[in-house]
This record gives structure tokens, C-alpha cells and sequence, in this order.
């Protein structure tokens, strides 16, 4: 008698979860076609237009004119393809950020995760260190780790003047921590004389000197630490209901947060170490994708990534052509848009605080 009403009362609820499914697959197939778009935008725009028919020739080394050859595969597929994986990833660690830690406005360049790894990126180039087998020496290895030390001290400062973590706390000590960074990195800009122009690039953000092995080094560390995080959906659902609901329904509250900690160092680390400090990615891309697919982090996670891709790819395409035949550093391209987006953010969750 009773498994009519308990069948026909899960009716609803598997329709609505299809219904929510068939929507997110379909965003993410519309995101796809938006990044296709933008790279097809990115690969043709420029200080040298190329027509569409010498663009698709020139991707193979067969365009008529030796000039678009060189344009296409030695300068913009390199800088793109860059800037969608580096994209990606900035914008899945900004979700992953914001999950963990329950913060709207956690970001690397918020709480100075960027900023660190920076710091540790150009202390690397002013070593002179070098890590054999390792892509770009010890820059990489420098970044990554200082973005991981950079994030455990601002937890660790945070924790212990406000055990609840909150917005304002956060905020106020990553803006403290970026500026004492920034104060380090024009200590280090002064005594480094013939690496000035290296060391002030991981400053700007720029993907003016990204190649094929920078693309395939993102690549690998966004598949690696991209796939670790994928995994942890279900337990990153449960976080975001509270530590003790997540605990029991069995999640392993702390080793979740490490692991996706480092993962999300790795990749902010790896970004820096090969575009310097572009911010706000993370920031603005999870907001955006939430709108549309909710707070389920298995439709954020996987949307975040092509979100991600496409703000890094646009905001590229809007440095080399907003001021062509100059190029503006994307940094600022991306910390203009961030800088907005953080303030509507932040005026929102204020207003959420006082109701």
C-alpha cells in the first residue's frame, strides 16, 4: 500500500533533477560554443587582421603568405591556447575558493594567493634557481609554493582573530598581506638590475611571451589538480551546508579542504609562473556561472572551467585590440572588470549582512 505514494512521491523530485540536468548540459554546450567563438575571434583579431580563409590555412603553416604563418603559429595559437587553459584554471580555484571557504569574495588576488606566488616567482628569477626537468627552471616550483604558503598564513592569521572566518576579516587581511607583498616585490624590483623587465612582468600579468610548452604545462596541471577537484563535488556540496552536516553525512571535512587547497595552489602557482599576476579571474567567473546553473559544484565546477577560459580569452582579445598596435598587459585588463564586479559583490553582501 505504501510504495504508490512513496514512488509517485520521488515523481516530482526526478523530474526536476532531469530537468536541471538536461539545462546544465545544455549551458555547457553553449559555453563551448561561446569559447569556440572567442578563440576563432582571438586567432583572427589583431594589430595584423588576417581574413578567414588565409586563418584556417595559417593554423597548419599554409597560408599563402609566409607574414600570417608566423602571426598564427608562432604568436597568437600559443598566446590563446594560454590563456583558455590559464583561464580555466584561475576560474575553477576562484570556485573552489569561494566554496571552502563560504566567502563570496575569495579569490587569489583577494586574499594575496596571487600575490605570493608572485613574490615566490620572482625571488626564483632573482636566484637565479634552477630545477632540472622542472618547465620554466624554478619559477614554477617557487610560484606553486608560495601561493600554498601565502594561503596557509592567511587562513592561519584569520583563524586566530575570528575563528568564524568572516568576509570582512578575510578581505581586510588579504588586501594587508597583497600590500606587504607588493612593499617585498619593490624591494626586490630595486636590487635586481639586469632582471627589472623579468621580475616586473610577474606584476602586470602579460601573455605576451607564453609558447606551447607553457599551454602544455597548464594543461597538465589543470587535467591533475582539475581532476582531483572534479571528484570532491559531492563533498564540496555537503561543505557548503556546514562543516557538521558534512560530517555526518561522512565527509572527511579536512582532508577535503587540503587537498583541494593544494590543488588550488598548484594551479594559481603554474598561472603565475606563466602570465604573472592575472586577477580577478576566479572572482568574477564563479558569480557568473551561479546565476545561471545554481551552487551545485557538479554543474559549477565543470561550467567554472569553460567560464574561466572564455573571461582570460576575451579580456586577451581586448588587450591587443583596444589600443592596437599596442598591447596592454591582461592584468589590467582583468583587474579593471574585477575591480567592478568586486565592488557590486561586495556592496551585495553587505546589504545581505544588514537585512
Amino acid at each position: 500500500m505504501h510504495s504508490v505514494p512513496s514512488h509517485s512521491a520521488h515523481k516530482p523530485h526526478d523530474s526536476d533533477y532531469s530537468r536541471n540536468r538536461a539545462r546544465s548540459i545544455r549551458f555547457l554546450i553553449l559555453l563551448a560554443a561561446i569559447l569556440a567563438l572567442a578563440f576563432f575571434l582571438s586567432l583572427r583579431a589583431g594589430s595584423y587582421n588576417t581574413p578567414a580563409a588565409e586563418l584556417i590555412r595559417g593554423i597548419f603553416g599554409r597560408a599563402s603568405d609566409a607574414k600570417i604563418n608566423l602571426v598564427i603559429r608562432n604568436n597568437r595559437l600559443p598566446r590563446i591556447c594560454t590563456a583558455m587553459v590559464a583561464g580555466a584554471g584561475l576560474g575553477l580555484a576562484g570556485c573552489i575558493l569561494q566554496a571552502v571557504l563560504r566567502n563570496p569574495l575569495a579569490d587569489g588576488s583577494t586574499l594575496g594567493v596571487s600575490s605570493g606566488a608572485s613574490l615566490g616567482a620572482a625571488l626564483a628569477i632573482l636566484s637565479g634557481v634552477s630545477i632540472p626537468f622542472l618547465p620554466f627552471g624554478g619559477t614554477a616550483g617557487a610560484a606553486m609554493l608560495s601561493a600554498f604558503l601565502s594561503l596557509v598564513v592567511l587562513l592561519a592569521l584569520a583563524f586566530a582573530l575570528d575563528h568564524s572566518l568572516a568576509t570582512n576579516t578575510l578581505i581586510l587581511l588579504g588586501v594587508v598581506f597583497s600590500m606587504f607583498v607588493s612593499a617585498l616585490l619593490s624591494l626586490l624590483i630595486t636590487f635586481s638590475g639586469d632582471k627589472l623587465r623579468a621580475i616586473t612582468f610577474w606584476t602586470m600579468g602579460n601573455l605576451s611571451s607564453a609558447s606551447y610548452q607553457n599551454a602544455l604545462t597548464l594543461l597538465a596541471t589543470l587535467v591533475l589538480c582539475g581532476g582531483i577537484i572534479l571528484t570532491q563535488a559531492r563533498a564540496l556540496n555537503a561543505m557548503s551546508m556546514g562543516e557538521e552536516y558534512a560530517l555526518h553525512v561522512g565527509v572527511s571535512v579536512r582532508r577535503v579542504k587540503l587537498t583541494v587547497m593544494i590543488c588550488v595552489s598548484a594551479m594559481i602557482g603554474m598561472s603565475v609562473s606563466v602570465g604573472g599576476g592575472i586577477g580577478f579571474v576566479g572572482l568574477v567567473t564563479p558569480h557568473m556561472i551561479r546565476l545561471i546553473v545554481g551552487a551545485n559544484h557538479r554543474r559549477t565546477l565543470p561550467a567554472c572551467l569553460y567560464g574561466g577560459a572564455i573571461f582570460l580569452l576575451l579580456a586577451d582579445l581586448i588587450s591587443r585590440t583596444i589600443l592596437a598596435p599596442a598591447v596592454l598587459p591582461v592584468g589590467v585588463v582583468t583587474s579593471i572588470i574585477g575591480a567592478a564586479v568586486f565592488l557590486v559583490i561586495f556592496l551585495r553582501t553587505k546589504r545581505r549582512e544588514r537585512a
